[in-house]
């Protein structure tokens, strides 16, 4: 028969094990371990550096379209292919520039897209960070009538009325990301972005249109490219990547399903558009536009273009991007669930043919050769 306990031995054990507990050097080591979880420092995934090769990458394929048709009726035709989760009040996420910048989307394309095919959207942007033509909601409004963007489209400053967070589902260096409020206002978003360098990023595609471009100019854009540091930009290389794609997934996913992606490699100087007149001369040769409802396969897809044209013809975009360690975009948008390094390019010029990079580049060589609107 099984012996019961009696009461006072059940305490008596009780108090031992609650004794144990007790000890100092065990109420330490546990207090230790909950300190260390809540002080604990993301740290970033290096290799920024290294371009991966398609046939090294795993994983399923998105669906990429390709035009070389860079003109207005290009973007229209482009722009049909991923224009099905457009719908209700539409915004238009695209980089209006400093003022009078040289490279940036022509003003005529946007024109005809909205008035042919978006005629109640708004396009969207956000205050800089930098103190610069778009500092302040009052510059940065001169300067879109400077570069001719007020003549034929609204234009929301979503930061000017506040700020709104949007949570970062499994972030690592954010919970929620600091946005423009208006952005909130749109029921699907059209991330419309000029392919080119970056002085930080490597390159801006629409992952940099959106993580930057989205983030209000005195929070969000703080909490990326400073957090703790002290200095303005002292979040670099892989960690500024992780920060920027992280505020990019709180974007996509407060649009998820309701978003689509189009990249215009044309005008590729190693700088922003930030940079407005001061952008280092274009060198690299106009490719064309990819889209995709992917937003890593789009980027992807633009970044294997410029890697698949002729050494002279690349190499000032590739080391422009390979020392900003940019690459780090791609590998952790793919971590973050955002897209498929893998896809797809459908030739729209060619009867939807399925080509690699190499076929969409065949014929183009030297260095950029001028206009082409």
């Amino acid at each position: 028969m099984e012996k019961r306990m009696s009461r006072r031995k059940f305490v008596r054990l009780a108090g031992a094990a609650l004794a144990v507990v007790a000890l100092p050097g065990c109420s330490l080591a546990a207090d230790k371990l909950t300190e260390e979880k809540k002080t604990q420092v993301p740290t970033a995934v290096k290799s920024g550096d290294i371009y991966v090769p398609y046939s090294e990458r795993q994983g399923k394929e998105s669906v990429v379209y390709f035009t070389r048709d860079l003109s207005a009726a290009g973007l229209l035709k482009i722009y049909d292919r991923i224009s099905q989760n457009l719908r209700g009040k539409v915004a238009v996420k695209l980089h209006t520039g400093e003022p009078h910048g040289p490279n940036i989307i022509p003003r005529p394309w946007v024109k005809r897209l909205l008035a042919d095919r978006l005629p109640e959207a708004h396009i969207i942007e956000t205050n800089t960070y930098y103190n610069g033509g778009r500092y302040t909601t009052e510059d940065h409004r001169r300067t879109l009538a400077i570069n001719g963007w007020t003549e034929f489209a609204t234009v929301d400053i979503t930061d000017e009325p506040g700020t709104a967070m949007l949570p970062v589902p499994g972030g690592k260096w954010f919970q929620e990301m600091s946005v423009g409020q208006n952005m909130l206002n749109y029921d699907s978003l059209l991330t419309l972005t000029h392919f080119k360098g970056h002085a930080m990023g490597g390159f801006g595609g629409s992952n940099k249109n959106l993580g930057i471009g989205c983030a209000d100019g005195r929070i969000g854009k703080k909490m990326i490219h400073s957090g703790d540091s002290g200095q303005q930009w002292g979040i670099v290389q892989e960690e500024f990547m992780e920060r920027m794609t992280e505020s990019t997934k709180a974007t996509v996913n407060h649009f998820a399903g309701k978003i689509a992606f189009i990249n215009v490699l044309r005008n590729m100087s190693v700088d922003c558009d930030c940079a407005g007149t001061g952008a280092k001369s274009v060198v690299t040769p106009d490719v064309g536009m990819v889209a995709s409802l992917d937003i890593l396969a789009a980027d992807q897809a633009s970044v294997d273009l410029v890697y698949a044209l002729p050494e002279e013809s690349k190499h000032d975009l590739v080391e422009r991007m390979e020392s900003r360690h940019s690459m780090r975009q791609l590998t952790y948008m793919k971590e973050m669930g955002m897209g498929n390094d893998r896809y797809q390019l459908v030739d729209i010029d060619n009867s939807d043919e399925i080509i690699d990079v190499q076929t969409a580049v065949q014929g183009i060589k030297g260095t950029w050769a001028g206009e082409k609107i």
